[in-house]
C-alpha cells in the first residue's frame, strides 16, 4: 500500500516548492515493515502507524513493553506506545547517515515481551535539496600555450554536491563561451567529469588572459548552484600534451594494508622535450575520503596506501590520476582499485531480550533470550555459525536473519539444578575463523513440587514416667527439597483419642522446630505406650505434606512401694497365726503376700525378717515370703511371737513396706485367748467393733444349734460321739493342712489355707466351726469379748452346710 502526500509552499523568489513524500507502508510480512521519510524532519514528526501496519493492538504494545532496539549509538525514530505510531526523535541528515549511498535507509527492531515478538522496521531517508554544489577552489589557474590547436581539452575540477539524485549536480555552464566550450562526461561511480574544449585558437598578442566562470547547478527545487572562476594565462608554444600509457589501470589491495603499501604505478609520456616534456602526476576528480586513503608520487606515478582500508565501507575505489606537463597539457589515467576482504571482524553478540529467571514448570519451547549475531565481514568471512553448550536443557533456534532464540528443550527441575550457565558461541567461516562467546546465567525459580520428607517414616522414643509437664520428649524433622516459602515446613498433630483421652492433652508439637513436648506427666501404671501421627506441611500453594508415625514408650520408674495383701493389718484386732507346739522344722506358719504395681525389676520383691521375738525360731523366704520354723517348736517357746517382715522391691532406689505378723504358739484357743488379751488395742476401734462381734456371735450360735439338731436327728451315734467328747479332758491338737498355689510363679500371690478346728464341749462358749475348702482362715483375738473366737473367710461365706463332707469326716473320726 502506498500513500503519497503533496505539500506546496510559497515564499521568496521561488514560486512553488513541491515536496513529494511517498510513504510505503508494507503490511507485516515475516515481521517486517518499511517506511519512507524526508530528511531534516522536525522532532515529533509522524513516520508511520506501526501498530496498524504490523496488525498489532495498541494495548499489546503497552502490555508487551514494546521498545525499539538499534545497533548504533543514535536512535532517529521513537515509538509512541499510546498511539502505536513512530515519530522522529532527532533530526536526520541523510548526508551524514549515508553520504552518496542511495537509496539511504536505516533499520531497527521492535521487540515485545510476554510472549517475545520481534519485528524489523526499515526507514528510507529521502533526500531533499539542502546542499549547494561547491568547488574545491574558488579559482582555477590555467596556463595555455597559444599554439594549442582547436579541440584541445582541459580538464577542470568538478564540483561536489552532498545531495543525491535529482538534487545532485545536473549541469555545468561555462561563460563566456567565445573560445571554449564545456563537455561533461559521466563517471561509473555516478560523478561527472568536466573538460573545457578549445573551439577557437588563442592569440596571446590579442588577449593575454581570459577569465571564465564555471557554474554548477543541481536539479532540486529550488535550484542551488555553485561557481568557480577560471583564470587563463596564454603561454607561448608547447604543442604536445602528455599521454597515459594505458587509459585504465586495475589493481588489488588487501584491506587493513599498512600505510605505504604500493598499490600500482601509472605512467604518461610527452613528446615535447625539455621542460615542456616533464610530466607530473596528481590525483584529481575524487572525493575527499578517497584522497585520504591514497597518494600518488608526483614524479614516479607510484600510488601508495595512506589511510586505513576497510572492505566493509567500500569494496572498490576509482582514482583519476592527472598527468600534466609544464605547458599546461594534461591527460587523465583511470585507476580502479579492488579491495580484497580479510577476516578482521570478530562476530558480535547483542542481547535483544533476556529473562534471567525461569519457572521450573515452564514447558519445553519457552523462550528465555533473543540474541542478535552480526559479522561486518563479507561473503564467507561474514557467515556466522551460532551454538550453545550441549550439557544444558536448552537449544538455539534461528528466527529472523541474524537473530536467534534460546528456548528450553526439556522440563527443568530446580531441586536437581538450581541455575544454568549457558555459553553462547559464535564463529565465522573465515580463514582463520574468528569467534566470540557470551555466558548467560539463568536461574530456575522454584515451584512447590516436592513434599516434605521425614528422615524416618516411624519414630520410637522412650520417656521415663513421672516426667515434668512441658518437657521435651524428642525432636523430629522433615526436609523439603523446594526453596524459600515452599520449603518452610510446619508440624501438626493428627488429633485422636488414646484410652479415651485426647492426644492434645498428652503431647504437643512445636510447629516450627518439630520438638514434641509432654503436656502432662505420664504414669506407666496407667498407660504403657501410645502412638500418634505427625504431619509435616510446607507453606507452598497448594501446600504439600507427609505423615510420620511416632510411638512413645513409657519407661517404668520405681515410684510405687510394695503393697501387702496378706496378712491384713487391722486397726484394733490382733491377727495371729497359730503354730502347734511340737511343730517340726520347716513348718509353714504363714506366707506374706505382697504385690508391686511397678513392672520389671521394680516389681521383683524380696522378703526379709527385720525383727522377731525369737529370731532362732522363724525365718522368711527371700523370694516367696513364706514364714517357716527353723527348729522344732518346744513347750519353752513363748506363746506370743511377734515378727516384723520388710518387703522390698529391686528398684533404684528401692522401696519397701513393713508388715507385722503375730504368731501364737499354742495347742488350744483358750490358751491363745489368755495370752493375747494384753495386746494393746484401740479402745475406740473396739467400741465400734463390739456391735459386729455380738451380731457375729448370734449368727454363729444359731448356725451351731441348727447343725447340732440336724446331726442328732439324722444319726443316732452322734449322741455317743458327743458324749465321748464331753467326758474327754484331752486337748485337741489342731490340724492345719496347708494348701497354696502360685499361678504366676512370682512368689507374690496369696496362699490359700484351710483350717479345721474341733474343740471339746466343755470349752466355755465354744463353737465348732467347719471351714470349707478354699477358705482362708485367720484367728482374730478381740480382748473385749474374752474367749470368743471368730473366723473370717475372704473368698466364701462363713456359713457351712450341715451335711458338708468335711463335717462328716470329723464325725466319723470321732467314732
Amino acid at each position: 500500500m502506498m500513500a503519497c502526500m503533496w505539500i506546496t509552499a510559497r515564499g521568496g523568489p521561488w514560486q512553488t516548492l513541491v515536496v513529494i513524500l511517498c510513504l510505503f507502508e508494507l503490511s507485516s510480512v515475516r515481521g517486517q515493515a518499511r517506511y519512507s521519510v524526508p530528511e531534516e524532519q522536525a522532532e515529533g514528526s509522524f513516520v508511520g502507524n506501526i501498530a496498524r501496519d504490523l496488525g498489532l493492538d495498541v494495548g499489546r504494545l503497552i502490555s508487551g513493553k514494546a521498545r525499539i532496539i538499534t545497533k548504533g549509538s543514535r536512535q532517529y525514530v521513537d515509538l509512541n506506545r499510546d498511539k502505536g505510531t513512530l515519530i522522529i526523535k532527532e533530526r536526520i541528515d541523510r548526508e551524514d547517515l549515508c553520504g552518496k549511498t542511495t537509496p539511504c535507509s536505516f533499520s531497527f527492531e521492535l521487540i515485545l515481551e510476554n510472549p517475545i515478538q520481534l519485528y524489523r522496521v526499515t526507514v528510507e531517508v529521502v533526500d531533499i535539496n539542502d546542499n549547494s554544489p561547491s568547488f574545491p577552489k574558488d579559482e582555477i589557474q590555467l596556463k595555455i600555450v597559444e599554439s594549442v590547436s582547436s579541440g584541445t581539452r582541459f580538464s577542470l575540477e568538478s564540483a561536489d554536491d552532498a545531495d543525491v539524485g535529482v538534487n545532485d549536480i545536473q549541469k555545468y555552464t561555462l561563460k563566456p563561451s567565445d573560445h571554449f566550450k564545456l563537455e561533461v562526461q559521466n563517471q561509473p561511480d555516478g560523478g561527472k567529469f568536466t573538460e573545457m574544449v578549445l573551439q577557437n585558437p588563442l592569440d596571446r598578442e590579442k588577449e593575454e588572459t581570459h577569465t571564465l566562470v564555471l557554474l554548477a547547478s543541481d536539479g532540486g527545487e529550488p535550484h542551488r548552484s555553485g561557481s568557480v572562476r577560471i583564470h587563463i594565462t596564454v603561454l607561448d608554444a608547447n604543442d604536445n600534451a602528455p599521454v597515459c600509457s594505458q587509459p585504465v589501470y586495475k589493481a588489488e589491495v588487501r584491506e587493513n594494508s599498512p600505510e605505504g603499501t604500493v598499490v600500482t604505478s601509472v605512467s604518461a609520456t610527452d613528446k615535447d622535450k625539455g621542460v615542456n616534456g616533464d610530466v607530473s602526476y596528481s590525483i584529481a576528480h575524487v572525493a575527499k575520503e578517497t584522497k585520504q586513503l591514497f597518494d600518488v608520487n608526483a614524479k614516479s606515478g607510484e600510488i601508495k596506501v595512506t589511510g586505513k582500508l576497510d572492505y566493509e565501507k567500500s569494496k572498490t575505489y576509482q582514482l583519476n590520476v592527472k598527468a600534466s606537463d609544464h605547458g599546461g597539457y594534461t591527460d587523465t589515467c583511470k585507476v580502479i582499485i579492488q579491495i580484497i576482504d580479510e577476516n578482521d571482524n570478530v562476530p558480535s553478540i547483542q542481547m535483544m531480550s533476556f529473562s534471567n529467571s525461569i519457572s521450573e514448570d515452564s514447558p519445553p519451547g519457552t523462550t528465555i533470550a533473543v540474541v542478535n549475531v552480526d559479522d561486518e565481514d563479507s561473503e564467507v568471512n561474514g557467515i556466522v555459525k551460532c551454538s550453545i553448550t550441549s550439557d544444558v536443557p536448552f537449544k538455539i533456534e534461528s528466527s529472523l536473519t541474524g537473530y536467534y532464540s534460546i528456548v528450553t528443550e526439556d522440563f527443568l527441575d530446580r531441586e536437581s539444578v538450581p541455575e544454568y550457565n549457558i555459553t553462547l558461541m559464535v564463529s565465522d567461516q573465515g580463514s582463520p575463523p574468528l569467534s566470540n562467546s557470551k555466558i548467560i546465567n539463568v536461574k530456575v525459580s522454584d515451584v512447590n513440587d516436592s513434599p516434605p520428607k521425614f528422615t524416618h517414616p516411624e519414630y520410637v522414643n522412650t520417656v521415663q514416667e513421672n516426667n515434668s509437664p512441658g518437657s521435651s520428649v524428642f525432636s523430629l524433622s522433615a526436609r523439603d527439597a523446594d526453596w524459600g516459602q515452599n520449603a518452610r515446613v510446619s508440624y501438626f498433630l493428627e488429633e485422636k483419642e488414646i484410652n479415651g483421652v485426647a492426644l492434645s492433652s498428652l503431647v504437643s508439637v512445636n510447629s516450627e522446630s518439630g520438638v514434641i513436648h509432654a503436656v502432662r506427666s505420664f504414669d506407666y501404671e496407667q498407660i504403657k505406650w501410645f502412638e500418634f501421627n505427625v504431619t509435616a506441611r510446607d507453606a507452598g500453594s497448594p501446600p504439600l505434606s507427609s505423615v510420620a508415625t511416632v510411638k512413645i514408650v513409657i519407661q517404668d520408674q520405681n515410684d510405687n512401694p510394695p503393697q501387702v495383701l496378706y496378712p491384713v493389718q487391722t486397726g484394733g484386732s490382733v491377727v495371729a497365726e497359730m503354730v502347734p507346739r511340737g511343730a517340726d522344722v520347716g513348718y509353714l506358719v504363714t506366707k506374706v503376700v505382697a504385690v508391686d504395681v511397678d513392672s520389671g525389676q521394680n516389681a521383683w520383691l524380696s522378703y526379709k525378717l527385720q525383727k522377731a521375738t525369737d529370731r532362732a525360731l522363724f525365718e522368711v523366704g527371700l523370694q516367696n515370703g513364706e514364714i517357716r520354723t527353723i527348729r522344732q517348736v518346744s513347750d519353752k517357746d513363748a506363746v506370743k511371737q511377734r515378727l516384723t517382715v520388710i518387703v522390698g522391691d529391686n528398684g533404684q532406689p528401692s522401696r519397701s513396706a513393713t508388715v507385722i505378723v503375730n504368731v501364737a504358739v499354742a495347742d488350744s484357743f483358750p490358751e491363745v485367748l489368755s495370752e493375747f488379751t494384753d495386746f494393746p488395742h484401740d479402745k475406740e476401734y473396739n467400741d465400734n467393733l463390739t456391735f459386729y462381734l455380738v451380731l457375729a456371735l448370734a449368727v454363729v450360735s444359731f448356725l451351731f444349734i441348727t447343725c447340732l439338731v440336724v446331726i442328732i436327728s439324722v444319726k443316732i451315734y452322734r449322741w455317743r460321739q458327743s458324749r465321748i467328747l464331753y467326758h474327754s479332758n484331752l486337748p485337741v491338737i489342731p490340724y492345719y493342712p496347708p494348701r497354696y498355689s502360685d499361678t504366676l510363679g512370682t512368689g507374690t500371690l496369696p496362699h490359700v489355707y484351710n483350717y479345721e478346728v474341733c474343740r471339746t464341749t466343755d470349752s466355755r462358749k465354744s463353737d465348732c466351726k467347719f471351714g470349707r475348702a478354699g477358705s482362708q482362715n485367720v484367728l482374730i483375738m478381740d480382748p473385749s469379748s474374752t474367749g470368743t473366737m471368730q473366723r473370717i473367710q475372704s473368698e466364701k461365706s462363713i456359713l457351712d452346710e450341715p451335711d458338708s463332707p468335711l463335717e462328716q469326716s470329723v464325725v466319723e473320726e470321732g467314732n
